[in-house]
């Protein structure tokens, strides 16, 4: 036992260990575990400095860092430099946020899934893509980053976001998740840190504990990522990356001014920084700003996918790739992938081409400007600012409430919606919010009903 008696110390956490069996880093590491996801351990709670711990558990200081370092990778904790450790502000939050359920009474108004009307144009192409003699190709392999034809139509495609490329700096990848997957495992290692935004996406989060990378927040004003935010983060957390998402941010559906995009592109081009630009929504607005790449194309990797803009189940992302990187992330891609779907990819090229993808944008738009004229009506008293073609909206609580618990009052009352803990990067308290879908409700009508069901809850 140790000397100095802890029955009142101050500790945030006192393991009991006793009836724990198996390699003490391990069991101590489990018991973190089970505290954090039972809601013993809340977020944002400062963890005991490892020798603390040690003293009170007479361990070895070795023993507890390899605890702490276990939980760190499957992203319970959140640590950083000169501040110590924290349960992590998503540790116990679910991070899947795709719409899958089979439950009629619930109003999907969590995972953000375009209508399926304008998939009309996409199966007629399909039809008369298979009545082609060379339709058998489409269901055998394709080219590992897509075929010129396709590249040009990413060329194309990218073009109208502002991003003059070409050919040769364009990769294919299936969806976006897929691209942002492929970019981490290519371009980063395990222990690696890159920064985001204090809430972000979550699928970028999943694909970062998948190879053992560190996400940290990086220090916004009025919801902008700010420059003595990122350089201190390079500076003191070392990271190598920034992840951001400018059109339509996930969640708070902000846009990214353009000076800020100046900013992040100079600092990178000065700092070296890996820039991973998501412009999953970039399309969907009015008049869309250029991307981060157009100033900065040999520090950023700029994805777009066709997945909010013209139809989820095409399943094709236009990467642009500085050449530097470019063998690294096609080898990414073929050893997830092997190959695009053919079929798919030249679905998606020949929308591109024949300007039917343009239309499915416009009439997309048009739909999402009818629904948050709902939207701005009836929570007009709860839901941040946005403009009428943002796909998803965030909505603030009463102070009652907490991202999550409201989640679960939602769902009791019928409607799927999404809390803030979900988002969430590093330590800190979580915001009292939720995210709503505004395009997954299959109508007008049954969006009117989810959002007068949010109403009486709020």
């Amino acid at each position: 036992m140790p000397v100095n008696s802890f029955d009142d110390y101050p500790l945030s956490w006192k393991p009991d260990l006793s009836k724990m069996a198996g390699p003490k880093y391990a069991a101590l590491a489990q018991l973190l575990e089970e505290d954090i996801k039972s809601g013993k351990l809340t977020a944002g709670t400062k963890l005991p400095p490892q020798r603390e711990l040690a003293d009170f558990l007479d361990l070895n200081l070795s023993t507890i860092s390899k605890a702490y370092k276990l939980c760190g990778q499957k992203g319970l904790l959140s640590a950083s430099v000169g501040n110590g450790t924290y349960v992590a502000s998503d540790a116990a939050a679910e991070t899947v946020l795709l719409c899958g359920r089979e439950n009629v009474h619930i109003i999907e108004m969590g995972a953000i899934v375009p209508s399926v009307t304008c998939n009309l144009m996409v199966k007629q192409y399909t039809e008369s893509l298979m009545k082609r003699p060379d339709a058998l190709q489409m269901f055998s392999y394709g080219a590992p980053g897509g075929t010129k034809r396709q590249r040009g139509a990413g060329v194309t495609w990218l073009r109208k976001s502002g991003l003059d490329t070409d050919g040769e700096h364009i990769v294919l990848a299936a969806g976006g998740q897929n691209a942002i997957t492929a970019a981490l495992g290519a371009l980063f290692k395990a222990g690696d840190k890159i920064g985001t935004e204090p809430v972000t996406y979550p699928g970028v989060k999943t694909a970062a504990k998948l190879f053992g990378i560190h996400l940290l927040p990086v220090r916004v004003r009025d919801q902008e990522i700010t420059e003595e935010g990122i350089r201190y983060a390079i500076q003191n957390e070392k990271i190598k990356g920034l992840y951001v998402i400018p059109d339509y941010q996930n969640p708070t559906a902000h846009i990214m001014s353009l000076e800020t995009r100046k900013m992040i592109a100079k600092v990178a081009g000065e700092e070296k920084l890996l820039v991973i630009e998501d412009g999953i929504n970039n399309l969907l607005e009015e008049n869309p700003l250029p991307p981060i790449a157009a100033f900065a194309p040999e520090q950023v990797i700029y994805i777009s996918s066709l997945s909010k803009t013209v139809s989820p189940g095409l399943r094709t992302a236009f990467i642009h790739v500085p050449g530097r990187f470019h063998e690294r992330l096609a080898t990414a891609l073929y050893s997830m992938n092997i190959s695009i779907s053919p079929l798919l990819a030249t679905v998606s090229a020949a929308l591109i081409e024949d300007g039917a993808a343009d239309e499915i944008v416009a009439a997309r738009k048009k739909d999402i400007r009818e629904r948050n004229a709902v939207v701005n009506r009836i929570l007009k008293e709860f839901v941040l600012p946005g403009e009428l073609t943002a796909p998803l909206r965030y909505v603030r609580l009463p102070e009652y409430f907490t991202g999550k618990s409201f989640e679960i009052c939602a769902r009791q009352a019928g409607v799927e919606v999404y809390g803030a803990e979900r988002f969430c990067v590093g330590n800190r308290i979580p915001e009292k919010a939720v995210r709503i879908s505004v395009i997954t409700p299959p109508s007008l009508e049954i969006l009117t009903d989810g959002l007068n069901r949010l109403k009486a809850l709020l």
